[in-house]
């Protein structure tokens, strides 16, 4: 046999292991089915031999809005993005929207911003219901220093650290900090390290951090804007979505330092099932879950907290790392839900008053303006007035707006609960306080509101103090057909809490386990432009 013809054996003998492979992805959440578009789209892999495993029985994992206009629409929140998000804008270009399949989603998203784009009025609000200068960032120079201080900081200094460790009290007091950690949801307690990232990686909007303007929203809720259309595309590529099926462990072969899956183990309605793993199907696992447990409350019913820890995705994790050091810590992240916890709540609303009157209050009309954050709140509200409507089949006259609090555990200043125990119609109450509307009409609206809170034990798990290990590789080093993908699997330079962060890790989990010849672009950088430093400098000083 000459050599050419060995040669040609064994491509043809890879290209059939490769057509007879199978790719297995647990969980539904974004970067799953950014996964599995990337298989499809570039690897050149029939969606047929893609099997997704969901715990529950909606897909989508953190875009979870839902409901109908009679009994209250409701979701745990939404992602705020940007034009700087490659990787996502990428994926959203491939797949037609929901509404219009002769646009992509991503000429969806960029006409709506066109036609509704931010630009703040009203980005603080007082204890007396006025607006005070929140152009002005409010820095000392001792806060200057100290900001420019830990960008420069190397990574690896700030582990175990919180932001409190590299600030004094003065920088938490700043309008820059209110509006750049009710923006990101950052905490004072939370990590130095992901502070630090933010910082780097968002510089570019410190000019415009007051009137938010090149913040992104989709056309609908995130759910029906990019779950729905990235879901349907799968379906229609015959991809397996498997609903009620919990993923609670792996198998891995035995004998050699490298890490290969050889079965994962599985339960559906009380049933278990191992499903084998062959040397060439891959598994994609997403490990952690920011908004697992959930608990969603009524206008009359406080949502409380689920402390039972019964997430599968945290369960996988934690069973996967145990006796292995290259998955991470998972316990980094949750295991403090006092700091890892905040409670956000949907708002449907059947009268015009409430937008009215908010119009008058902003001067702009629902959707051309960013959150509007209440800097004396015990809760430290901020609220989201969306363009409408929001869901699909939203019926006219009825309008959806969204909110939230990150100091769940205070008595309100209106309500003297704290939050958490708090009913949605006690929430809707403190809110409208804060907006110190007339009585009347504060009673219209409450009459016409229908308030659905919802706690989230783990929704910035993934800001918690860590080290630089506790997070896996996105591939483990040794991994042959294993990846992790998420907020909880490491990407340098990139920052945790985005829809961008969870598309980035499976674009580089495909191309590095399919071997192509393709990288995710690169991290925008704006600390390498001139411009955005001078912007920056400028904001600093103002």
């Amino acid at each position: 046999m000459n050599e050419w013809r060995l040669y040609r054996l064994r491509q043809l003998s890879k290209l059939g292991a490769s057509l007879m492979s199978k790719y297995y992805f647990v969980g539904s959440g974004i970067a799953s089915l950014a996964g599995a578009v990337f298989l499809i789209r570039d690897g050149g892999v029939s969606g047929s031999d893609i099997v997704i495993f969901e715990e529950s029985h909606q897909f989508g994992g953190a875009f979870d809005a839902h409901g109908d206009a009679e009994n209250g629409y409701f979701m745990s929140g939404s992602r705020m993005f940007e034009a700087m998000y490659q990787c996502t804008f990428d994926l959203l270009a491939s797949i037609p929207s929901a509404t219009n399949p002769n646009i992509s989603v991503k000429e969806e998203t960029d006409q709506a911003n066109a036609e509704w784009p931010w630009h703040n009025k009203v980005r603080l609000v007082d204890r007396d219901g006025h607006v005070p200068d929140f152009h002005t960032m409010g820095f000392s120079e001792r806060d200057r220093i100290q900001l420019v201080a830990i960008m420069a900081e190397p990574e690896a200094l700030l582990d175990g650290k919180r932001i409190t460790d590299c600030f004094g009290d003065h920088f938490f007091e700043t309008n820059f900090w209110f509006e750049w950690c009710t923006l990101f949801a950052f905490e004072r307690w939370h990590s130095a390290i992901e502070f630090r990232r933010y910082l780097r990686r968002f510089v570019h909007h410190f000019s415009t951090i007051d009137t938010q303007e090149g913040i992104y929203r989709s056309l609908y809720n995130q759910y029906d804007s990019f779950a729905v259309p990235l879901t349907n595309w799968l379906k229609d590529h015959e991809v397996d979505f498997r609903f009620g099926v919990r993923v609670e462990d792996l198998s891995f072969a035995s004998g050699s330092d490298a890490i290969t899956v050889t079965g994962l183990a599985t339960s559906s309605d009380g049933a278990a099932e191992r499903i084998p793993v062959e040397t060439s199907d891959l598994v994609f696992v997403t490990n952690g879950s920011m908004t697992a447990d959930k608990t969603f409350g009524s206008m009359t019913k406080a949502p409380g907290v689920n402390r039972s820890d019964s997430s599968g995705a945290w369960r996988l994790w934690e069973k996967l790392a145990e006796g292995r050091p290259q998955f991470g810590n998972p316990a980094a992240f949750n295991s403090v839900i006092a700091e890892s916890s905040w409670i956000s709540y949907t708002v449907t609303v059947k009268d015009p008053l409430f937008l009215e009157l908010m119009e008058k209050f902003s001067g702009q009309p629902a959707g051309m303006g960013g959150l509007i954050t209440f800097k004396d709140s015990n809760w430290l509200i901020t609220i989201s007035i969306y363009h409408q409507p929001f869901f699909p089949e939203q019926p006219e006259g009825v309008a959806v707006w969204w909110g939230y609090g990150l100091f769940h555990d205070r008595p309100g200043n209106f309500v003297k609960k704290p939050m958490v125990e708090c009913t949605g119609g006690e929430i809707l109450e403190e809110v409208l306080g804060h907006l110190h509307f007339a009585s009347g009409d504060q009673d219209a609206i409450m009459a016409a509101s229908n308030c659905i809170p919802c706690t989230m034990p783990y929704i910035t798990s993934q800001f918690m103090v860590r080290t630089g290990k506790d997070r896996p590789l996105v591939v483990p080093d040794g991994s042959t057909n294993l990846a992790f993908l998420g907020q909880y699997a490491e990407q340098p330079d990139d920052v945790v809490f985005t829809v961008e962060y969870s598309v980035r890790s499976a674009m580089t989990a495909v191309y590095s386990l399919l071997k192509l010849n393709k990288k995710p672009p690169p991290v925008y950088k704006g600390l390498h432009s001139p411009q955005v430093i001078v912007d920056a400098i400028r904001t600093m000083h103002r």
